[in-house]
């Protein structure tokens, strides 16, 4: 549930924010009548992103159990990848994100209303895309509970809540610390993604060390509540290979100290 509230509540007020930027862009400059052109390129890319979900769930019940490990590792690491890449991106493009998709809005407007609702489209698709692929990760990872629904519901309400109350600013909060407190966590959770798929790839038998344990609780059930919020936040189940936790180390140390390390000033020669 933890998990899930965190990696929708980030997304979602992701899309929430580049939803609020367009919109404010089209109101101040009096062209609301191209919002409804705007919002249909919005719900295509959530339909697309329901859409990759409901094939990820799809094709991985088709499958036969060594398939849906290959398959499982796989979108794993997918996820993994493009989730790293979004908190540095975002980490970086914050600053001027306003500005850029003014740019795109202005440059999507010469192309009339098909052409705005593609670029809003391609904004929040990306979002979504990730947070479709990186929940289906996850919730292979804590197991067919309810309560990961209830974290990605609860997640999403609250990004739209927070997402309205600063378009409208009756909310006002530090987003730079917000996004860097929730990359934190992200990257935390992505880490235990990225051991699962370890596992599934360890269990498909494309990477060794399946039986080298550096636990194994077999009297603590992955069902139990312990297991399921240690699996769900960080990845440790209660049998982890010595392989699973050196790389779950290793991402995780070297991409927070990577994430939070200070921007390089560049320093200029001065005319003497």
């Amino acid at each position: 549930m933890l998990s899930t509230f965190i990696i929708a509540l980030r997304e979602g007020l992701e899309a929430a924010l580049i939803i609020g930027i367009l919109v404010g862009y089209l109101v101040k400059t009096e062209r609301k009548h191209l919002l409804r052109a705007l919002w249909s390129g919005v719900f295509a890319a959530i339909v697309l992103s329901l859409g990759l979900g409901a094939f990820l769930s799809f094709t991985s019940a088709e499958l036969s159990t060594r398939g849906e490990e290959l398959f499982a590792g796989t979108t794993a690491l997918t996820a993994v990848a493009l989730v790293t890449w979004m908190v540095f991106w975002m980490q970086a493009a914050a600053r001027g994100l306003r500005d850029e998709l003014h740019g795109k809005a202005e440059n999507a407007l010469l192309g009339g209303p098909l052409a705005l609702a593609v670029a809003a489209f391609a904004a929040v698709s990306r979002e979504g895309l990730e947070t479709s692929l990186f929940l289906y990760t996850n919730f292979k990872t804590v197991g067919p509970f309810s309560a990961p629904s209830v974290g990605l519901i609860l997640g999403l309400l609250a990004a739209t809540a927070l997402g309205y109350g600063l378009y409208k600013r009756s909310v006002k909060i530090n987003l730079g610390k917000f996004f860097t407190y929730s990359g934190v966590a992200l990257i935390v959770v992505a880490a235990g993604v990225l051991a699962n798929g370890i596992h599934e790839f360890q269990a498909f038998g494309w990477l060794p060390g399946k039986s080298a344990y550096a636990w194994n609780f077999t009297w603590l059930h992955d069902d139990a509540l312990p297991a399921a919020l240690l699996n769900g936040t960080i990845g440790f189940s209660s049998h982890l290979t010595w392989l699973q936790l050196i790389i779950w180390g290793a991402y995780l140390t070297l991409t927070i100290t990577s994430y939070l390390r200070p921007p390089v000033k560049v320093k200029t020669l001065s005319n003497a």
